[in-house]
């Protein structure tokens, strides 16, 4: 264990980072010094200070506070959207590489369409068409992911099920769906499990990019990239407002990364300079 922790130091930091993140969004309540809705005129725009480590806002709220609450929701909706991109990537890709045929050109055109969009562009025009809103936003962006998971899982099923112990299995009698789900999904589950790892961070700065423009939490919702949003205009007259909401989307995404990228080196040396 020591010697891991040596060679992959900030992959364990990037974990701690990420477990404490979690921790204060568990446990906002107690941490944080005022509710994050608290409207509070006569104290608004307050710089940082011991009643106001991160100072307040143009209500008068405590930025601190909805920079502990926001991560309730920030961090909440990147794991959503990596599971919801995930599972349907996953399940694509396995059909389109187990059974190939029309199946596989079907599923690759469509992810084709997707892919020929840059990633928050085409979130955005998801999540216009389904109208502003968190829910609506995490939907736009896992939509716009899915394709890189099925292409991933496809190339790997393409690969495996030419191996001796899936042959095997097919001339024992089993079903396809057997084959699928004891034998091929195990063997990729790892290069899976590395790939959301890397797209955790991803999911949270792309969730808080539409919600800064509009297009996910609307206000009051104590969201990063809405904290930020609103507090574009007092950016060289009150810095504090959204400088905090954004290292806070800064250290999510930074330990999401580090993680990642040790899980992949731990999991799958062979992916270190491919992925």
């Amino acid at each position: 264990m020591a010697r891991l922790l040596r060679k992959h130091w900030t992959g364990f930091l990037g974990l701690a980072t990420l477990i404490l993140l979690v921790l204060a969004a568990i446990f906002a309540p107690f941490l944080a010094p005022a509710g994050p809705t608290q409207i509070m005129l006569p104290n608004k725009l307050l710089p940082p200070s011991l009643a106001h480590p991160f100072g307040t806002d143009d209500l008068g709220r405590d930025v601190l506070s909805r920079v502990i609450y926001g991560g309730r929701i920030s961090l909440a909706s990147g794991v959503v959207v990596v599971l919801i991109a995930m599972l349907l990537g996953v399940v694509l890709g396995l059909v389109a590489g187990y059974w190939g045929g029309v199946i596989d050109g079907v599923v690759m055109r469509v992810s084709d369409v997707f892919l020929s969009f840059p990633r928050l562009v085409l979130a955005m025009a998801i999540a216009a068409s389904l109208g502003a809103g968190l829910i609506n936003g995490m939907i736009a962006v896992a939509l716009s992911w899915w394709p890189w998971y099925a292409r991933l899982v496809r190339s790997q099923v393409l690969s495996l099920k030419q191996a001796d112990f899936v042959t095997a299995a097919s001339s024992t009698g089993a079903s396809h769906g057997r084959i699928i789900v004891r034998h091929l999904l195990p063997n990729i589950i790892g290069l899976i499990a590395v790939q959301s790892s890397l797209d955790l961070g991803y999911a949270i700065l792309f969730t808080a990019s539409l919600s800064f423009i509009g297009l996910g939490a609307q206000p009051p919702t104590p969201e990063w990239g809405a904290m930020i949003s609103q507090g574009r205009n007092y950016m060289l007259t009150h810095w504090w407002y959204p400088t905090f909401p954004g290292l806070a989307i800064f250290v999510a995404v930074l330990g999401a990364n580090l993680f990642g990228d040790t899980l992949r080196d731990i999991l799958d040396p062979r992916l270190r300079h491919t992925i």
